[in-house]
């Protein structure tokens, strides 16, 4: 008999009164979705009236960003973010009200509506869209997201004017790629494109690992043929002291190999010009990181290396990179506060680009992740207004802020110690700060801090 079973009456009586408590906390928790939906809804509506009292050429897209903006920095999240909340929330609520008010009721879920209206998005006409909202709810009402997408899909289906060809060569153009981080010093590479073609992909992989383990199993070293694609594999190591890698893996050090050593025949042009380019990533990694050593006096261990100023790698990753360049560049930190003090390479370059690379390693704007080797470097005070070339006056901007700081009401002031407080369009001052170096600190012990005596320990 299960524990269920051997409950007491009381504690059943407990489990209903916490089933209907959490579904009253669902059926709130959905209208006061909803309610953001529509005020999001409302944000980019005023946007978009800012816009047309001026006739701006860009039909309000800086108005957008500009609006985001002010969200953004208010709650802490990317401006990015929250233009694609607003542009959601006014599709939501704009072209499938019915589905918005019954999601405001507490009917069905957030998740519910967005498959809802992820399914029924190509449908142009106004009355199609209601019929069809009509016909999902009722399948909604009843069913869970998951059940709900494919029969929303059926249903959507019935109420397409145009054929699925047309649409699937206009859904062609938003094929993309897109790298999200994780933990443990991993990302997920993630490929939105035809079915088709995905599929194949997947299904070469698949084939390729499967004949690597089958090669492995009549006594050849498939390992060994494999081991070369993965990025934290050891040289060194003896590959026969493994077992054998699972396709899972084999297929995704299988892409890595294809797209990190294979040439795009079907892209590149006559003058092999796609082929000699190879990847590129920033790393920073503390010396003592780099060496392996550890506080003498048990402090803590040194930082991790650091990928692109965001993602933590493991050391032998690190280590292996570090043996490969031609070429570092040198961070110096202050031992004790860990601020950036200058930048050094072996070899002679733009001592100001790395200076403001290794210190902003983002976007200066609030709430930006964007790597600093993919932005611009702008003036905070303009040049044309006598700002002076210095790092006390340059940061970097991403190319959705640097024209927003242009654009918009949005504006930037650098003090002491690289900090810019940018003012909002509303009066209000966010604060950013370069983020903190990947680095060692000294915490010195007994006082002594201007000489670093022995003794100090690693924070």
């Amino acid at each position: 008999m299960t524990l269920v079973l051997d409950a007491t009456e009381s504690q059943m009586v407990m489990l209903a009164d916490l089933v209907g408590a959490l579904c009253v906390a669902e059926e709130t928790l959905a209208g006061m979705q909803a309610a953001r939906d529509g005020m999001l809804a409302m944000a980019s509506r005023l946007a978009i009236d800012i816009a047309q009292q001026t006739a701006h050429p860009d039909h309000g897209d800086m108005a957008l960003r500009t609006v985001a903006a002010e969200i953004g920095a208010a709650q802490r999240v990317s401006d990015r973010t929250i233009e694609r909340r607003m542009s959601e929330a006014s599709w939501l609520v704009e072209e499938f009200p019915s589905v918005w008010a019954a999601q405001g009721a507490g009917s069905i879920s957030a998740a519910h509506a967005r498959v809802i209206v992820e399914a029924g998005a190509h449908l142009d006409d106004p009355a199609d869209r209601a019929a069809y909202a009509a016909s999902a709810l009722e399948v909604a009402y009843v069913e869970s997201p998951n059940r709900l997408r494919r029969l929303a899909r059926r249903i959507a289906e019935a109420y397409q004017a145009r054929s699925l060809t047309d649409r699937h060569r206009d859904a062609r153009d938003k094929r993309r790629v897109w790298l999200r981080d994780l933990d443990d010093g991993m990302s997920e590479l993630g490929v939105y494109g035809p079915s088709a073609l995905l599929h194949g992909m997947y299904d070469r992989l698949s084939q390729m690992a499967h004949a690597l383990i089958d090669q492995s199993s009549r006594g050849v070293d498939a390992e060994g043929a494999a081991a070369g694609h993965d990025a934290g594999h050891d040289a060194g190591h003896d590959a026969a002291s493994d077992p054998a890698p699972a396709v899972d893996q084999l297929r995704a050090d299988l892409l890595a190999d294809l797209v990190l050593t294979g040439v795009p025949a079907g892209h590149d042009s006559a003058g092999d010009l796609l082929g000699p380019i190879q990847a590129r990533v920033e790393v920073t990694v503390p010396v003592l990181t780099l060496m392996g050593a550890a506080d003498p006096l048990g402090g803590p261990a040194p930082p991790p290396a650091e990928l692109d100023g965001s993602t933590p790698i493991d050391i032998d990753t690190a280590r292996r990179l570090a043996g490969a360049v031609s070429g570092w560049e040198r961070v110096l930190t202050h031992p004790i506060s860990g601020a950036l003090l200058a930048v050094d390479r072996y070899r002679p370059g733009d001592q100001l680009k790395r200076h403001l690379r290794a210190r902003d390693q983002r976007c200066r704007f609030p709430g930006c992740g964007i790597a600093a080797r993919k932005c611009d470097i702008d003036h905070n005070h303009a040049a044309s207004d006598g700002g002076p070339t210095c790092a006390e006056n340059l940061a970097h901007f991403c190319r959705r802020h640097h024209t927003m700081k242009h654009h918009s009401p949005w504006r930037v002031r650098q003090t002491a110690g690289g900090v810019l407080e940018w003012r909002s369009p509303t009066g209000q001052i966010y604060v950013d700060r370069p983020p903190p170096q990947n680095t060692v600190r000294f915490t010195p012990v007994g006082g002594n801090a201007p000489g670093l005596p022995p003794g100090a320990r690693l924070t």
